[in-house]
């Protein structure tokens, strides 16, 4: 797990996830747990959780421990940064997450949020951050309207095949699964790069994307197409892989999906489903919207882009190992095509991907 970028120097930094690192909404969390070009995490503050490690909370990430308070995370460690380590359903800011700041701020810590919720322009956390001399990073934010980018059709004109991860729901796993086959794919020696459609992946480090549920709906394809054909020029790479958001069937979050089917014109796709899940992941305590069948998504995908599902990615939460083999067998007679849970056996779904060059010529 993230072998690729240990070597590198990066950012100390804490997490803020109080009474949260359990939830869905800490997605940001996760995923800095389990993949980080830019930033070492050396705490995570959550007073649900104190005095645990992460891996006791969460599956399959880094081992880090857990403080209640900022206090007694920098009696322990060095760091420069206090990143807001939840997306919550909106981007509100928590409201037990203040004090947490407001401390880390007289503390000397820059603040970093991937929230709705702009802490740069909340004139109290502006005041603090000027007195105590430290920036508040808001990386959520659309770029001015005279920098933004309409469609131009760039697919033609790219030679890399365009992946996207997509997702039968939010916070499902599509960026982790997309990242797991990403540094599998380096290893293998093959030509690929990322694109980030989300605070998260922007966060991890990835040299290309954009936050796509903060861009205008005029632009938003645009965005991200030029992102893609940013790689393309840059790197020319063999394959671009494209962070999915939402679901295209999700009825919150239909833009996201239908965006980067738009943006990357895909050549495939690849496709994370959690079998266990009942309902969508979304404001959960007032609507209870049942989880899409496979099949019905698979189909939906194809109408909208043209291009197949090449390999379906599990989610395990609430599987055993046994269950979870038992649907990888299941998806992979009913629609054959590999599937795998992408952070125990990536290299399945990396080869397909690899394959379908192949197919294309």
């Amino acid at each position: 797990m993230n072998q690729l970028f240990s070597l590198k120097i990066m950012t100390k930094a804490l997490l803020l996830t109080d009474e949260h690192l359990d939830r869905g909404a800490a997605k940001t969390s996760h995923g800095l747990l389990r993949h980080s070009e830019k930033y070492e995490i050396v705490g995570v503050i959550d007073s649900k959780f104190s005095d645990k490690t992460t891996d006791e909370v969460i599956p399959r990430c880094r081992k880090v421990k857990i403080y209640p308070d900022l206090g007694s995370a920098l009696d322990e460690n060095d760091a420069e940064k206090l990143i807001i380590g939840v997306a919550t359903v909106g981007g509100y800011l928590p409201e037990n997450f203040k004090e947490h700041i407001e401390e880390a701020m007289k503390n000397g810590l820059d603040i970093i949020s991937g929230l709705h919720h702009y802490l740069s322009e909340d004139e109290e956390f502006v005041d603090l951050a000027a007195e105590y001399d430290v920036e508040i990073e808001d990386i959520r934010k659309s770029p001015p309207l005279d920098e933004l980018h309409y469609f131009k059709d760039r697919k033609k004109d790219i030679g890399a095949l365009t992946i996207p991860f997509l997702g039968t729901d939010s916070s499902v796993g599509k960026r982790t699964a997309l990242l797991e086959v990403y540094e599998t794919m380096k290893e293998r020696g093959d030509k690929v790069e990322w694109v980030a459609t989300g605070q998260t992946g922007l966060l991890q480090g990835s040299s290309y994307g954009v936050p796509l549920d903060s861009i205008k709906g005029d632009y938003m394809v645009g965005e991200l197409e030029n992102q893609i054909w940013q790689v393309w020029k840059e790197k020319e790479p063999d394959y671009i892989l494209v962070e999915g958001q939402g679901s295209i069937s999700h009825p919150a979050y239909v833009c996201g999906s239908r965006a980067v089917l738009a943006a990357s014109q895909p050549d495939a796709v690849v496709l994370q489903h959690a079998p266990a899940r009942k309902y969508r992941h979304y404001q959960s305590e007032d609507i209870q919207w049942p989880m899409p069948d496979l099949e019905d998504e698979i189909q939906l995908v194809r109408s909208f882009s043209g291009a197949d599902v090449i390999g379906v990615t599990i989610n395990p939460e609430g599987l055993s190992e046994k269950e979870k083999q038992n649907y990888i067998l299941k998806y992979e007679q009913r629609f054959n095509i590999p599937s795998a849970d992408a952070l125990q056996n990536p290299k399945k779904i990396a080869k397909r991907i690899e394959a379908q060059k192949e197919i294309q010529g």
